[in-house]
């Protein structure tokens, strides 16, 4: 068993370490942030218990990657959560689906394109493009349920 010990010295920059030693590589990694919603919905064209109004608590699970900037970072987390914060989750938390996202039925599978397309469209300003190096959204899983999620993958969107 490693003993506690308190950190004699705390590490400073340009004098323990020099700033471009910050960047340890300069391979595309992935990040991944996750957050979770109540929102109430109903399947159109659906006969089962879903064709009436209930809810759910979702979670969303964000892939995305890109290359690190000179402080070793690709994106902070803290911005992952600001742009769910202002763009997506606005339509989705406390809200009737049917009526706050395009007209859809409001099924996981369409539900996961439209959150990808969301973060796609947040990444891809001009603004962002340049503060991010290469940011792409890899992955959105979307579940419904503990047990069910619907998937969008970058290569299926480019694909299709």
């Amino acid at each position: 068993m490693t003993e506690f010990r308190i950190v004699d010295k705390l590490q400073k920059i340009d004098v323990d370490i020099d700033r471009n030693q910050l960047k340890y590589h300069s391979k595309r990694v992935l990040v991944s942030k996750e957050f979770t919603f109540d929102a109430s919905h109903h399947l159109h064209n659906y006969e089962g218990k879903c064709k009436n109004l209930h809810g759910h608590t979702y979670r969303v699970i964000f892939g995305i990657s890109g290359y690190v900037d000179d402080r070793g970072l690709m994106i902070d987390f803290g911005d992952i959560k600001e742009i769910w914060k202002s763009d997506i989750e606005i339509y989705l938390d406390h809200r009737y689906l049917n009526e706050t996202l395009p007209p859809m039925n409001t099924t996981a599978e369409n539900m996961v394109v439209w959150i990808y397309e969301k973060m796609v469209a947040a990444l891809t300003t001009e603004e962002n493009l340049k503060k991010y190096k290469g940011a792409r959204v890899e992955f959105v899983r979307l579940y419904e349920t503990p047990t069910s999620y619907a998937e969008a993958r970058r290569e299926w969107m480019i694909l299709d």
